[in-house]
């Protein structure tokens, strides 16, 4: 078995290179080459998390257990044929939306954001995660069956599907999260095909809408983060600190960085959430420019693996969720690298596999779990 040739293969080129992988993995419903890059992904987040977190093994241990529970939920959801992840779609969505709404009865708050459910103490989790996979595989379940491109009526249903969970996340509140989980349905219903009038028509909607929003949706510290995108110096130690100190690590890694374990900025604790949303940071100052090199190169190529399994899908649901996962999935990345490097507001969003969390690495496993059944759809179960 040779793995790493059929990768090789499979990697932009003949479309038909989707077919080659080992037999016997295939059976598994496992697409060899995502499952690959995924390991190499997970394996350095945990050689910067080691560093990020100041050398606690204890939390590497941590992050372990939840990548040993992320893999094996991405292996279960292979299995499943895409038929029927279509029909749980909904049901997903349905009781996503109830737990929303438990959220704002009865949901766990913490530094001024009520987020989490806690279930009898045991375990405790964000609902608004699930939405992540259940939003676009929901709209994708809702236009798989009707004619493209869809016309006026179904697009302001598939709307509204995308825009639902949104409002109840933004009460949270946690706008970055609702804005992302939005585009994930938004994206699935631009690949099956949107008009120029509507698109415009979308455009001008959101324009008109600015105002409002910032003057009776954002909360003063929403606002605040905004308006330190453009000057943080304007409040070094206060909101403009963290891009103040991101910015200043990334710089001082230079090309090759100041080695492993050797970053002050994180080490010396200047730079906050070093091992969460800031961690790309951390690897920036330790492995410089050929560290973040690498890692885009990574995410580069998982993107560019959706993207065929999308393209090769059997169907158009399978066409749709793969192609939406995967725009959402490079969505995420670009934000967090965008917010850390001080081009795009703070809006809390992790780094994909390597940021030290829980709840959306499961989440984001699920979505490659999903991505495989399709790509692996027509082989025997």
């Amino acid at each position: 078995m040779n793995v790493q040739s059929d990768f090789v293969r499979s990697l932009p080129g003949d479309p038909a290179a989707l077919s080659v992988q080992p037999s016997r993995l295939r059976r598994w419903h496992i697409d060899v080459p995502l499952l690959f890059l995924l390991v190499i992904v997970a394996a350095f987040g945990l050689i910067v998390l080691y560093s990020a977190s100041g050398k606690d093994m204890g939390r590497v241990l941590r992050q372990l257990i939840y990548l040993g529970i992320s893999f094996t939920g991405l292996f279960v959801i292979a299995q499943f044929q895409v038929k029927t992840l279509k029909s749980l779609a909904p049901l997903g969505y349905t009781f996503g939306i109830v737990l929303l709404i438990l959220v704002a009865w009865i949901g766990d708050g913490a530094k001024g954001a009520q987020r989490w459910l806690d279930i009898f103490g045991l375990i405790r989790f964000q609902p608004s995660e699930l939405m992540k996979i259940a939003v676009p595989l929901t709209v994708a379940w809702y236009l798989a069956d009707v004619v493209l491109p869809p016309k006026a009526q179904y697009l302001a249903v598939g709307l509204i599907i995308a825009v639902l969970p949104s409002l109840f996340i933004v009460m949270q509140p946690d706008l970055g999260t609702s804005l992302l989980i939005a585009s994930s349905g938004l994206f699935a219903l631009w690949l099956a095909g949107i008009r120029w009038r509507f698109l415009l028509g979308g455009a001008f909607l959101a324009i008109a809408s600015a105002w409002p929003a910032w003057k009776f949706l954002l909360h003063d510290y929403q606002r605040s983060r905004i308006m330190t995108l453009f000057n943080p110096e304007s409040d070094r130690l206060g909101a403009g600190w963290n891009i103040i100190q991101s910015k200043t690590a990334i710089g001082s890694g230079g090309f090759d960085g100041k080695g492993w374990l050797n970053g002050t900025q994180s080490h010396l604790d200047f730079l906050p959430e070093s091992h969460t949303d800031f961690i790309i940071a951390v690897l920036a100052e330790e492995f410089g420019f050929i560290g973040v090199l690498f890692l885009l190169i990574m995410y580069l190529l998982i993107i560019i693996r959706g993207a065929q399994i999308s393209l090769l899908a059997k169907n158009t649901f399978g066409r749709l969720a793969a192609g939406s996962i995967t725009l959402t999935f490079f969505v995420y990345v670009l934000v967090n690298m965008g917010m850390v490097s001080g081009m795009l507001p703070v809006v809390g969003v992790p780094l994909p596999m390597v940021s030290y969390g829980g709840t959306a690495m499961v989440t984001m496993f699920a979505s490659f779990g999903v991505l495989m059944a399709i790509s692996t759809e027509g082989v025997n179960r």
